[in-house]
């Protein structure tokens, strides 16, 4: 929100510099992004009255003015403008004067004539542009000879404000001057309202069909207005200084009295509506043309203004064409309404475009303002723009109640380190407008209607120590000593995950949890993913079920910046949907590589990376754990490229090379490798034990096996450990064989067994049954020991 401090001044004066206010208001919680002047630095410019015009005898486009500037005698100065008359008053630099860009006047001659000044337009002050071809005229009263800086108050300050969310109570010029006051002790001075007599019996009728959406609703009857009167400077001049464009009187009427009260309005031409104004949820596939020159498909789920004939406005956000005031316009209705901000937030989005009003309404506006709204409006219709007003019509819908809160000066002390006085609380309680009233603990404050956010203790404890001060806390006060606590031994921390990870040439990157529909469908076949209620774009409208997507797009990034070789991990929660309902949050470790195995050199030769380097570093990541790859299907993976990881009988994890399918439609050369592992089976480790080293030679055997190509390597090697004793110490293949010798579709497996006792040495006596047991349990696999 960009505000005049010249304006706030005149309900808030706390006589701080624009700076020192911009210091005070930033420690408050209410962020200035920006200071800046109303103009830029120039001087020696005054206003003048053009008292005479003649033709420049040798110049067709110029000239030749008598000017009364208020040094006591016309100056002559020869001006090329179109619009130069004798009568107007503009702004002139006189000799002297330093326009911007350095830009200096002095007397000189044009075509032969004599100029000692210059006649000014807004561009040459570089002001904001009026829309005139020339000079800047200046209202018929503007005083001769004063400094046009004073004259248009061009020293006022613009502040550009962050409001937080919770803070809707500061986005007009009464809520900062509350603000200000409550901060600075100074008086807060609030417009005094005057109540309209009422002169016309016409009224309009209000209904309200969603009581939970409107909680009020005031409108009013003005007629015989004149449409086409103009905005006065001043008015506009306020307007412009908050990034409002003057459109209208009656449009820059309603837009002034949002930035001064707060309250959103609306103005309709009386004449265009039928019957009732009706505020009811749009009917699916309603469509209405708005302000904005854009026709929009109503959902169910927008809140609008309507007649007995169809929709008017959609309500906070934007107004209809079709009710729309208009230089013909007679006869207005002024409308105020209280709207929930549930049913406003996110309409912006999802209409694709947004409104000062929407901004407002979804954050809360103050449910008591609207009487106070409309009467200030309707004396500045009657002043600008004439007309006779009607009575006040109100519907009332369900409105917020107020909220008493119990706060405790002990809590107090506690929670912001610092001890306050009971009556400095309580000035500052009330300068908020809480209504604190003493209680046996503290006191007892009641939540005014412009704050939504004061619902707990800890909200109004936010306020006292935000008022009091910050930076009026001390330092020491605020300091403690961390405790770290060792973790369990059958725990390994997340850094020395991250340690693995990047040991093996990994680098983390962050994503985001919200993702494109798009990606759970591809990579998860997620028909029903998470879906967010309000998402910050279109593209991320649901919560992750797995991190592929992510990856894939960190991919994407890389190979579009000339980046061949990845491998890029992450480790974050997804997100999926229980049986019952419930949302369940999982923290995985999800790796991707891509490109060649091994940095380009000299000693290796170049490969690309292929699923069993992907499956190393899983192994490396569970080293410790027996786990096994089970062949399986996945929606984002290669058919015969994809594997579960299974620990203990559970699925844990998946690993494979990516679908063809997903490196054409995401345009990618060559195949990706991912992996994705329950980060709670790699922090798992088991509790370290004693074993004592054997003094006695181990022995091994060496056993050939041949298969069918069918058999995996994990199922041969589980059956092998099934069968084994405690005295093999390892089980591990050395050696794969196909070809020559042995039938089609079989391939033989070389199994190295190793076996050691602690308390004697190994006799063939003790071993060869021990092998015999290997040998059966391979056969019960389809295993059969080579000849």
């Amino acid at each position: 929100m960009q505000f005049s401090y010249d304006w706030l001044k005149t309900q808030a004066n706390p006589n701080l510099s624009a700076d020192e206010m911009a210091h005070l208001l930033t420690m408050s919680g209410l962020e200035v992004e920006e200071v800046e002047t109303a103009a830029p630095a120039f001087s020696g410019v005054v206003v003048a009255e053009v008292k005479s015009v003649e033709k420049h005898p040798d110049a067709d486009r110029l000239s030749i003015t008598q000017v009364d500037a208020g040094t006591g005698e016309l100056i002559q100065i020869v001006c090329g403008a179109p619009n130069v008359a004798a009568g107007i008053k503009v702004p002139c630099a006189l000799p002297g004067a330093v326009l911007p860009g350095n830009f200096k006047i002095k007397p000189t001659k044009m075509r032969g004539q004599t100029s000692n000044g210059m006649l000014c337009s807004t561009n040459e002050l570089d002001l904001p542009d009026d829309g005139v071809d020339g000079l800047h005229i200046l209202p018929a009263d503007a005083p001769v000879g004063q400094d046009i800086r004073d004259y248009l108050a061009l020293d006022d300050v613009l502040m550009t404000l962050k409001i937080t969310p919770n803070r809707a109570d500061c986005l007009s010029i009464k809520g900062l001057a509350r603000e200000v006051a409550a901060l600075t002790q100074c008086e807060n001075r609030p417009l005094a309202l005057q109540t309209a007599s009422v002169q016309s019996g016409k009224t309009q009728a209000v209904r309200i069909d969603a009581p939970q959406d409107c909680g009020r609703f005031i409108s009013r009857v003005i007629e015989n207005v004149n449409a086409q009167a103009a905005t006065p400077d001043w008015l506009k001049q306020r307007l412009a200084r908050s990034g409002i464009r003057s459109i209208s009187a009656l449009v820059d009427i309603g837009n002034y009295v949002m930035l001064e009260l707060g309250q959103p309005m609306h103005v309709f031409d009386a004449d265009k509506l039928h019957g009732s104004i009706i505020v009811r949820r749009a009917e699916n596939g309603e469509t209405l043309a708005c302000l904005n020159e854009k026709t929009v498909t109503l959902a169910d789920n927008t809140l609008v203004i309507a007649d007995e004939q169809g929709a008017l406005s959609m309500a906070g956000l934007m107004g209809g064409e079709a009710s729309a005031v208009s230089d013909g316009t007679r006869n207005i209705v002024l409308e105020a309404a209280w709207f929930a901000p549930a049913i406003i937030a996110g309409k912006s989005r999802q209409y694709g475009f947004g409104s000062d009003s929407a901004f407002r309404f979804e954050r809360g506006v103050d449910w008591a303002l609207q009487a106070d709204a409309i009467e200030r409006a309707t004396e500045l219709v009657l002043q600008i723009c004439g007309g006779e007003a009607g009575a006040l019509t109100e519907a009332l819908g369900q409105l917020p109640a107020a909220n008493r809160v119990e706060v405790r000066l002990s809590r107090v002390e506690t929670l912001l380190g610092v001890h306050i006085e009971a009556a400095q609380v309580e000035a500052i309680l009330r300068h908020l407008g809480l209504n604190p009233k003493a209680t046996a603990e503290g006191f007892s404050v009641s939540a005014p209607s412009f704050r939504f956010d004061i619902e707990i203790e800890a909200d109004v404890i936010e306020e006292i120590g935000r008022v009091y001060g910050y930076d009026n806390i001390p330092d020491e006060r605020t300091s403690g000593r961390l405790k770290m606590l060792p973790l369990p031994e059958t725990k390994q921390s997340r850094f020395d995950v991250y340690r693995q990870m990047a040991a093996r040439g990994y680098q983390e990157v962050v994503s985001y949890a919200f993702v494109n529909e798009e990606w759970e469908q591809d990579f998860a076949a997620n028909a029903d993913p998470v879906r967010l209620q309000n998402p910050l774009a279109a593209q991320y409208a649901v919560m992750r079920s797995t991190l592929i997507g992510g990856l894939v797009e960190i991919l994407q990034n890389n190979l579009n910046r000339k980046q061949s070789r990845v491998r890029v991990f992450e480790i974050a929660r997804v997100f999926s949907k229980a049986s019952d309902g419930r949302f369940v949050q999982n923290e995985r470790v999800g790796g991707l590589l891509y490109g060649s195995a091994l940095p380009e050199q000299w000693g290796e030769k170049s490969r690309s990376v292929d699923f069993y380097d992907a499956k190393a570093d899983v192994e490396a990541l569970l080293a410790g754990k027996t786990v096994q790859f089970v062949k399986a299907a996945h929606p984002a993976l290669h058919p015969g490229r994809t594997a579960e990881i299974v620990l203990d009988g559970q699925t844990i994890g998946f690993i494979g090379e990516l679908h063809p399918q997903w490196l054409q439609k995401y345009d990618l050369p060559q195949a990706a490798l991912v992996f994705e592992v329950d980060m709670a089976a790699v922090a798992a480790k088991e509790k370290a034990a004693y074993r004592p080293v054997s003094k006695f030679q181990p022995v091994r055997r060496d056993l050939a096996f041949v298969m069918p190509e069918e058999i995996s390597h994990d199922s041969l090697l589980s059956a092998l450990h099934s069968a084994a004793g405690k005295l093999v110490q390892e089980i591990s293949v050395f050696d794969v064989y196909r070809g020559a010798g042995l039938p089609e579709g079989m391939k033989s497996l070389a199994v190295k067994i190793m076996l050691q006792d602690t308390e004697a040495t190994l006799t063939d006596e003790t071993v060869e049954p021990l092998i015999g047991r290997l040998i059966q349990a391979a056969a019960d696999v389809g295993a059969q020991l080579r000849g």
